[in-house]
């Protein structure tokens, strides 16, 4: 398995590595872009960005969508530290969430990624992630990428996500055998083990220290390379490399579509379209304004 790529190699690589046919996928379906062409001038108002950012996913083929943790807490999703209240509040998230605290407290990581669960479990999908689910229906191809370990976007109905943090849902061994399994709401107290070899079961995240694992990360952003419109909704933006998706969306020709609630930190640029505001608020909205009237290219999964 090849080096992760880091922060700095992202931008190295924006006239290089990317434009190797190897980094663009096979599918002649996702190599087609017809993209709106970028506005005159920038937006002035919500309304003006909105109506140039519906236009362009109406010619939309590939539309690539990132989620961050923005659009979890809209259905009441505790942050990682947020989640840290009552008898978690002493730990610092190197006790917690570290292959170190695992190997040292196993137990006590368990029972607090159990806890995260059964806030997730009580939570329900939004209108946002309801919206993707719309989307994906009017558009030929639809990749949906997420920084969230929660399970709304397959609750809402979403498809094929590809998740680059992983899944609290799921648990994998902790040896290194091969896949996951699902995790039930019984196993709460002690830690399951692997049914291939015996060792301990780990919440199948990735945690502090740990590089994103690379198939999912390869499929992101091949992704962003292939798409015509690609839109982050509810992240900073930030935390690398999940924060040079759009970016490198944008280097290739793509519009990006920024839905968050502030635009603090954000890039800007001619084919950067800044939504201002709540991604249940505006998610739908947007996509209302883009497909009004256009049957579904495909039935979309019920919740």
């Amino acid at each position: 398995m090849g080096r992760y790529p880091r922060a700095g190699d992202l931008v190295r690589d924006r006239s290089a590595q990317y434009c190797r046919p190897s980094m663009v996928p096979t599918d002649p379906n996702l190599q087609r872009r017809r993209v709106a062409s970028p506005p005159p001038t920038d937006p002035q108002t919500r309304a003006e960005a909105l109506t140039v950012a519906a236009k362009a996913l109406r010619a939309a083929e590939h539309v690539c969508v990132l989620t961050g943790a923005g659009v979890s807490a809209e259905s009441g999703i505790p942050t990682f530290r947020e989640a840290q209240t009552g008898t978690w509040a002493q730990f610092s998230p190197q006790e917690l969430a570290t292959p170190d605290a695992f190997a040292a407290h196993p137990t006590r990581v368990w029972q607090w990624y159990a806890a995260r669960r059964a806030m997730v479990r009580a939570a329900q999908p939004n209108p946002a992630h309801v919206a993707l689910v719309t989307l994906a229906s009017r558009v030929a191809h639809c990749t949906l990428v997420t920084q969230n370990v929660d399970d709304l976007h397959e609750r809402a109905g979403s498809r094929d996500v590809v998740r680059l943090h992983g899944s609290l849902m799921h648990a994998r061994c902790s040896a290194g055998c091969a896949g996951s399994v699902a995790v039930s709401d019984e196993q709460r107290a002690d830690v399951p083990t692997c049914p291939q070899c015996g060792a301990l079961l780990r919440p199948d995240v990735v945690w502090f220290g740990e590089t994103l694992p690379m198939p999912p990360f390869e499929a992101a952003r091949n992704a962003a390379v292939a798409c015509d419109v690609f839109i982050s909704v509810g992240t900073s933006n930030i935390v690398e490399p999940a924060a040079s998706l759009p970016w490198i969306s944008a280097t290739h020709g793509a519009t990006v579509i920024v839905v968050n609630p502030t635009m603090e930190g954000q890039r800007s640029g001619p084919s950067i379209l800044p939504i201002e505001g709540p991604a249940g608020v505006m998610l739908p909205r947007l996509i209302a304004e883009a497909f009004a009237g256009r049957r579904a290219r495909r039935q979309a999964e019920s919740a």
